[in-house]
């Protein structure tokens, strides 16, 4: 019998965001804004929060600080009720942290310190608890400098070898990120990229085209996010399908992939089909767009399950 529904392993941050911001004063002036946040965040971590506020028994798998940055996440994480058992600390760099100035239109330009990011491994002794999920989520790759590369191979193959379902996402994808991540592809069940990721990496621009391409290098399922233009999914088994993202009052945009990556891992271990799932998905990303950082307003799983019900859908554009 496994011990939690999912382990999220990877790319912890401590965010700090600011909205609204539409000007960096000049000089030492001021402005006045109307909210500051800090927040769990990360390809990892953030997935983890929500899925742990939706219901799901979860582990967080990571590296932070032993600064004051560090503690807030451990804090936070363990008020969210994660396992935090193997969040290691790391006194040699500080904790990974990024400064947010959000945007009225919910865009946010970041300043980052990798940090403990690119010290995160997963040392042997840990590598059993780890992998004690029913659900194992890889999140981060390009930034995790230490773990990227054959050390998440030899992980998500052993997640394999044991029967896991393993989900990915990474984050900041270059062409040196295509090479970290092209070994991996037949081992992903469930590959769930924004389609500005997805697209850096295969050279392509047509969702149909870039998911037909990570496809045909062995990912069983492709999930790519399209932000207000919704999904498009071609799954292992079935036809490739899109939907819409629904119509809300955009807040921030920070967390909403990370997010949506949760709502796929909730319909997973409810055992849901996968339209199901990245319908409940879309909703998880739509309640986190509506408020600020990687939380937004998402509150509970029936919440957002009466909110993917009740609100409204945009109307879809055509996939090329």
């Amino acid at each position: 019998m496994l011990s939690f529904d999912v382990s999220s392993v990877g790319f912890a941050v401590l965010d700090v965001l600011g909205y609204p911001v539409s000007r960096i004063p000049e000089g030492g002036r001021a402005d006045f804004i109307e909210q500051i946040r800090m927040t769990v965040a990360g390809t990892a971590a953030a997935t983890a929060v929500d899925c742990a506020i939706l219901g799901l028994n979860t582990r967080m798998v990571s590296t932070v600080g032993t600064d004051e940055m560090g503690d807030f996440l451990v804090n936070k994480m363990n008020a969210f009720g994660l396992d935090t058992t193997l969040v290691r600390r790391d006194g040699s760099v500080q904790t990974s942290a990024t400064i947010l100035p959000v945007r009225p239109n919910g865009e946010r330009p970041a300043l980052h310190v990798p940090g403990t990011a690119a010290t995160f491994d997963v040392a042997d002794e840990d590598m059993e608890a780890a992998l004690d999920a029913r659900i194992i989520h890889i999140g981060g790759t390009g930034l995790l400098r230490t773990f990227d590369g054959a050390k998440t191979l030899r992980f998500i193959q052993k997640a394999k070898e044991l029967g896991r379902i393993t989900t990915f996402d990474l984050i900041q994808a270059t062409p040196e990120t295509t090479e970290l991540v092209l070994p991996l592809l037949p081992y992903i069940d469930y590959f769930i990229p924004s389609i500005e990721e997805a697209s850096a990496m295969a050279g392509l621009e047509s969702p149909v085209e870039v998911a037909y391409w990570f496809k045909e290098k062995g990912v069983k399922n492709v999930i790519l996010t399209m932000g207000g233009d919704g999904v498009y999914v071609d799954p292992e088994q079935g036809q490739p399908f899109s939907l819409a993202a629904h119509e809300i009052d955009v807040v921030d945009t920070t967390g909403c992939g990370d997010s949506f990556s949760a709502g796929v891992i909730v319909g997973l271990v409810k055992g849901w089909t996968l339209q199901e799932s990245v319908r409940f998905a879309g909703a998880v990303a739509a309640k986190v767009a509506m408020g600020l950082g990687s939380d937004g307003t998402l509150t509970s799983f029936d919440d957002t399950w009466a909110a993917m019900n009740d609100w409204p859908l945009k109307a879809m554009s055509a996939t090329s």
